[in-house]
């Protein structure tokens, strides 16, 4: 198997010093998101994000301060950009009560 490293070369970009880069894994956004015409680039790097910390499950529950520092971004930003995918059908928000965190759902199906 070859390395990420190598891979990336043989496209055509180089990253330099990719052991200390990679060492905190990687996400994958589906294209259909990043391309996408119906959001904003905040709520493709919310997408992003949400994706990041639900690595190994299909749901994730980060609170929205932590979005907001991860995202360098304000706590009324994110809650913009959550509105933004849940609107257009990327995520689902499960409210679970006082001092819980929401449980946020990716949709990947309806990925467009």
């Amino acid at each position: 198997m070859k390395s990420v490293g190598k891979l990336i070369q043989e496209k055509n970009i180089v990253i330099k010093g990719g052991d200390a880069f990679t060492k905190s894994g990687f996400t994958r956004v589906p294209n259909a998101v990043l391309r996408s015409d119906d959001l904003t680039a905040h709520a493709k790097l919310t997408y992003a994000m949400l994706l990041s910390y639900a690595w190994q499950n299909d749901h994730c529950f980060p609170g929205q301060e932590r979005l907001a520092k991860d995202m360098g971004a304000g706590k009324r930003s994110v809650v913009r950009y959550i509105d933004e995918l849940q609107t257009k059908g990327y995520i689902r928000v499960k409210k679970r009560g006082l001092g819980k965190p929401n449980i946020y759902e990716i949709l990947v199906d309806n990925v467009r």
